[in-house]
């Protein structure tokens, strides 16, 4: 599980290294599902949104080679 700082971070830092970032489904409490594209040079990212409580929610973080058909 991680933060929505720590998911923040990897957002802010994908865009800086020209990495396309796709909001595929907002969240209620977080950032819902993003999917960051890195292309040929780096590594693809999916964040989701997982509930935890009513009050709070953390974030899953899967990294890929390249990314699947079902973000694209």
């Amino acid at each position: 599980m991680y933060s929505l700082q720590q998911c923040e971070s990897l957002i802010t830092n994908a865009a800086m290294n020209g990495c396309n970032v796709e909001i595929i489904e907002e969240g209620v409490l977080g950032l819902g599902l993003i999917a960051i594209n890195g292309g040929e040079d780096y590594h693809s990212y999916v964040i989701r949104e997982v509930y935890i409580s009513s009050w709070s929610s953390g974030h899953t973080i899967r990294k890929y080679k390249k990314l699947p058909k079902k973000y694209q």
